[in-house]
């Protein structure tokens, strides 16, 4: 790229440089040519009006004005008649003075009274006039000798030459120079990404002087942060997994041999055993529907099919699916529910919202094992808040930013007699976020957490599906 860069740059100099030469070429030869006609027309006419119509009283006053043309201005002048005779001149007529004045005569192509024309060559520029000089016809002729001209535009253009090898050069610098500025940030960003492939992830992609590499820069860096934190996420998915798939593999295992070696003759206690293994293999199956969901749900491969339902009764559903939980380990579940409410979802994906909140508040709660759910209509706002609070240690400000995160978890300790793979609270931000649903949390560190859905309010008709 920087030999590209380079090339090109310093290939458009050269033909601008070529371009602007030509057209200096061109401009000052035509300008000096140019100058040269007005000149010798200047003189021309100058001297027309001193001679034309005087007599031969007024030779010295001619002869001086011719000679003082001809120190100024650096031309020869001849006064001549038509028969080619020259008598007064600025210098002795040359030995090819009768092809001088052929060419004259030819060009003027007989006396005309004011006549005047403009002829010559490269060499030599010549004006012609038509005048009166003592009574006699008379032809005036200034000659400019063009080679002063001609020498002094090509001193000109071989300064130009000068001065276009000199930026030619001075450009094949300056675009190398420039070449290396825009490739060297452009290959170090490549060599960068090419560790970060490799998943070095503690690379940091430097800012560069030109603004859209320093954007460039920053998108890069910005999307190493998302990978890193996503591999990282990974990564934990897996230990959480492979901890919470073999604890009760290895229960099921281990519960199994009891009923096989210990107790296959005792009803009582092979009943027990069996239990044991029945509720690990719900527990599996528990972990590996979480999986899959989060997948399903995060592809979108799963449609919404709304319909209207009773939000009261189904939350009672939910909630007494948890009365092992006081049965068993103590928990205590208050719930304050008002009466029919009904509201439009997707009964089966709300169903993985609400029972993911409440396992959630089951996980996280405090030491009272206390666990407050409530359903509430706001009739002002036409929706229902659905609430469920723990006395755990709260959530701080940071961690708010990355509960809903697929494979997140709290650091801090908790019971947790439900168990997960820290995909939950994703799957509620999917399928909520599907349903264009408010919903969030207020947590204040130790004073425990409340996690909110608010649910459109209906009319009840509970048979009624929407499409």
């Amino acid at each position: 790229m920087q030999v590209l860069l380079w090339r090109y740059f310093a290939i458009f100099t050269v033909l601008i440089i070529a371009v602007v030469s030509l057209v200096c070429f061109g401009v000052l030869g035509n300008a000096y040519s140019a100058q040269a006609r007005d000149r010798i027309t200047t003189i021309g006419r100058g001297l027309t009006m001193i001679i034309d119509g005087k007599n031969s009283q007024f030779t010295g006053e001619v002869g001086g004005e011719m000679n003082r043309y001809a120190f100024t201005e650096g031309v020869d002048v001849f006064l001549t008649g038509t028969d080619g005779q020259a008598f007064i001149y600025t210098t002795e007529p040359s030995d090819d003075w009768d092809s001088i004045f052929s060419e004259l005569n030819s060009t003027v192509n007989g006396w005309t009274e004011n006549r005047a024309v403009i002829y010559g060559s490269s060499s030599m520029l010549n004006y012609a006039s038509c005048v009166t000089f003592n009574g006699e016809q008379c032809y005036l002729l200034v000659r400019y000798p063009m080679y002063i001209m001609t020498e002094s535009v090509n001193s000109m253009q071989i300064y130009i030459i000068i001065i276009a090898a000199v930026t030619i050069i001075i450009a094949f610098i300056i675009s190398y120079i420039l070449a290396q500025r825009i490739a060297r940030p452009i290959r170090t960003i490549s060599e960068t990404a090419t560790r970060m492939a490799k998943g070095d992830y503690s690379v940091q992609f430097a800012s560069a002087e030109f603004e859209e590499l320093a954007q460039l820069s920053e998108s890069l860096n910005y999307a190493k942060d998302e990978i890193k934190k996503s591999d990282d996420f990974q990564k934990e998915l897996l230990a959480n997994v492979s901890h919470d798939l073999r604890t009760p593999l290895t229960m099921i295992k281990a519960y199994a041999s009891m009923v096989k070696e210990i107790s296959g003759d005792d009803p009582q206690k092979r009943e027990k055993h069996l239990q044991v293994i029945i509720d690990e293999a719900d527990r599996l199956t528990g972990l590996v529907n979480d999986i899959l969901n989060a997948s399903k749900v995060s592809a979108g491969l799963s449609e919404l099919n709304k319909k209207v339902f009773n939000l009261t009764e189904f939350i009672y559903g939910i909630m007494n699916k948890f009365d092992y939980l006081q049965e068993t380990s103590g928990y205590k579940f208050y719930v304050d529910i008002d009466p029919n409410l009904y509201t439009l979802a997707d009964e089966e994906k709300i169903y993985q919202v609400i029972y993911n909140l409440v396992s959630n508040a089951v996980n996280y709660t405090g030491a009272d094992k206390c666990v407050y759910v409530s359903l509430k209509d706001m009739p002002e706002q036409s929706r229902i808040r659905f609430a469920v609070r723990d006395t755990g240690k709260g959530i701080s400000d940071e961690e708010k930013e990355h509960i809903w995160d697929r494979y997140y978890r709290s650091k801090d300790a908790h019971a947790r007699p439900v168990k997960g793979t820290g995909l939950g609270l994703n799957i509620v931000k999917i399928i909520l976020q599907a349903h264009n649903f408010d919903f969030g949390v207020n947590s204040v560190k130790g004073e425990g957490s409340t996690f909110y859905v608010d649910f459109p309010e209906v009319s009840s008709n509970p048979d009624e599906k929407i499409n």
